[in-house]
Order: C-alpha cells, then sequence, then structure tokens
C-alpha cells in the first residue's frame, strides 16, 4: 500500500529529466546533481517522496508552522520593545534638546518644569526598575545600597506637577514623533522634501505598505540571488568537469603525437647539432690560422712545424723506450725478493765503482800538475 502511495506521489511530481529538475529545484541547498540522480534511481525516489514532507529549506511540514507561530509571537514582543524603546529614546532626546536650548537662550517657567519634572521622572523610574527583583527568577536579588523601589518612588515630583507634565506630554511627543516620521519620508524619498506638510502626511499613512512591498521585492531579489548561486555553482561544477576531460583528452592527444614523431625530432636535433658542431670546430680552426698569421711569418711558422715533427719523434721514441723499459721492470719484479737484494747490491757496487773512478780521476789530475 505504501509502495503505491509512493508511486503515485512520484507521477504526480513528473518523470524522466522532469523529474530530476523538480526534486533538484526542491532541494536547492542540497549538493547533488542531475548526474548523482540519474545513476541512483532510488536515491531520486527517496527525494521526490520527501518533497510531500520537507520543504524548500529542509524543514517538515509541522517544524515549519510550529516555527512561523514562533517567529510571529518573537516579532510581535520585538514590535511592542521597540514601541517602548522609540517612546523613551524619544522622551531622551526631547530632554537633550531641551538643555541646549536653555544653554544657548532663556526658556519659559512652564517648559522649564515640564522637561525638569519629565526628566526626574524618567531617572526615578528607571532606578526603581532596576532595584525591583526580575519576575523570572525566583532568587532574591540583594538590594542596591539598602533602598528599595518603594523608597526611590518616594523621589517622585509633586503629583501636580506630575499631572501637568502628563497632560502636555502627548502633545509635545505627538509633534516630536510627526516630525520624526517626516523626516523618515523625506530621507525614503528625497523628492518629497520640498512638498507640502499636508501631503507629506497623506504619504506617510502609506510608508509601511510602500515598506512592505520593499521588504517582499527584496525578499524575492535575495531568494532569487540564492537560488542563480545554487544554479551558478552547478554550472561551475558541470563545467569544470568538462574542463577536466578536455584536459585529458587533450593530454592524451598531445602525448600520443609526441611519442609518434619523437624519433624523427630527436634524429633532427641530433643532425643540426652534430652541424652546428661541426661549424664550431671549423671556425676554431680558422681563428687558430689566423692567429698564427698574424703572429708569425711564413718561414717562422715552417721551422716550428720541422722542431714539432722532431720534438714529437723524439717522444714517440722515449715512449717506445720508456714502455721497453716497463716491461723489462716487470719481468725483473717477477723474480722476487732476492732479485731485488741483488739489485741493491749491485747497485751499491756500481757506485763504489764510481766513486772511486772519480777519485782515480781527481788523483790522476793532481799528479799531472
Amino acid at each position: 500500500m505504501f509502495v503505491g502511495i509512493e508511486t503515485t506521489n512520484i507521477l504526480v511530481l513528473g518523470s524522466g529529466d522532469n523529474l530530476h529538475q523538480q526534486v533538484l529545484a526542491s532541494f536547492p541547498l542540497c549538493d547533488v546533481t542531475e548526474e548523482d540522480l540519474t545513476q541512483n534511481p532510488q536515491f531520486c525516489k527517496l527525494l521526490a517522496t520527501l518533497t510531500q514532507h520537507v520543504d524548500r529549506s529542509g524543514l517538515t511540514v509541522p517544524l515549519k508552522a510550529d516555527l512561523e507561530r514562533a517567529e510571529q509571537k518573537l516579532q510581535s514582543q520585538k514590535r511592542q520593545w521597540l514601541r517602548s524603546e522609540s517612546l523613551h529614546r524619544g522622551l531622551q532626546e526631547m530632554i537633550q534638546e531641551f538643555y541646549v536650548r536653555k544653554h544657548n537662550s532663556t526658556v519659559p517657567p512652564d517648559q522649564n518644569m515640564f522637561y525638569e519634572t519629565m526628566e526626574r521622572c524618567l531617572r526615578v523610574t528607571r532606578c526603581a526598575k532596576q532595584l525591583d527583583p526580575s519576575s523570572t527568577t525566583s532568587q532574591d536579588q540583594p538590594s542596591v545600597l539598602g533602598l528599595t523601589p518603594q523608597q526611590v518612588l518616594q523621589l517622585l515630583p509633586s503629583e501636580k506637577n506630575v499631572q501637568r507634565m502628563k497632560q502636555a506630554l502627548p502633545r509635545q511627543l505627538e509633534r516630536r514623533l510627526k516630525e520624526k516620521c517626516l523626516s523618515l519620508v523625506s530621507y525614503y524619498q528625497p523628492e518629497w522634501e520640498n512638498e507640502s506638510e499636508g501631503l507629506k502626511t497623506n504619504k506617510l499613512s502609506h510608508l509601511s505598505t510602500l515598506l512592505d512591498k520593499d521588504k517582499k521585492r527584496t525578499e524575492l531579489l535575495k531568494e532569487t540571488c540564492r537560488e542563480n548561486t545554487v544554479l551558478l555553482q552547478r554550472q561551475t561544477q558541470l563545467y569544470l568537469s568538462e574542463l577536466i576531460k578536455c584536459i585529458q583528452l587533450l593530454q592524451t592527444l598531445i602525448l600520443d603525437h609526441r611519442l609518434k614523431i619523437q624519433t624523427d625530432l630527436d634524429g633532427k636535433k641530433l643532425d643540426y647539432f652534430e652541424g652546428k658542431c661541426e661549424l664550431v670546430l671549423q671556425k676554431i680552426k680558422t681563428e687558430m690560422v689566423e692567429i698564427q698569421l698574424d703572429t708569425y711569418s711564413l718561414d717562422t711558422i715552417s721551422a716550428h712545424r720541422k722542431i714539432r715533427e722532431k720534438l714529437e719523434s723524439e717522444l714517440t721514441a722515449c715512449k717506445a723506450e720508456k714502455q721497453a723499459l716497463e716491461m723489462k721492470l716487470s719481468s725483473f719484479e717477477i723474480l722476487g725478493k732476492a732479485f731485488e737484494a741483488l739489485a741493491d747490491e749491485y747497485c751499491r757496487l756500481r757506485q763504489e765503482i764510481d766513486m772511486k773512478n772519480w777519485a782515480l780521476k781527481e788523483l790522476t789530475k793532481y799528479n799531472e800538475k
């Protein structure tokens, strides 16, 4: 029975690509692509079923209703707080402006009494409220300086002055709020600033409607912006995936093409470098010949060549002699240490013979003299 209901819900949404598009539109915050839904049809059916119970933000229908009621209650309490806060700040601004006027010029006594009474009432009421324990806690709060709210309330002005202040306050406050509202109208539409006060007052009555329209239009633009952002992210992911595939294909083509022509390219490079080396060698030889011609004459060069040939022939002969002696020395080394001792003895005897021959020659020279 449940399977039949689920199938009916999915058929109501759509089928095929249309179903995928509707599922993606129903879950804009879900990072899922159409390809994922195509590869996972059961997951797509699950999401299509969830669209009957979940909104676009992912909240269930009962939770969404509770959230809306909580938001309405919060907005109501916020409006009440803003109303009282606006009145309190308006009164504070009126007092500040009064003291500025009093500092710059002389004010009538009735105004002086009115504003002083209002300021004193605000201060006393605020202090009494601070001393009054909160209604949200059952614990007793310690008193400040041992004072109670009743003791502070005794500092209020006389009842007569308070009544006079209360009678004049609505008119003054209404005038103050009207000026601020007209300033708000001028700020909202600067072209209305030069119009008459009656026309501004008439437009002020429609200001809330205009602000609601602007707010709705702004929210609609924000929602459109979020949808466009999600769409842009999906398109970017799709674009990047396609781009990666193209890059991989290009890499494959480049590697295949390079492997095919690499041999010919290496051969051509080798021929080029061989020719370049040969050219450099010929240039070096030419430079050497030019240096020789600039340094020596033809006769000197021919003499140097003969000397070089003779020295090379003598060097060749010395190398051959050296090689022969090395061969003899290697053959003597084969005889071992016994032959080494005989060779040392032979060297010693040769040295003695040479010394005696030298002494004999010297003696002969001395006798001849």
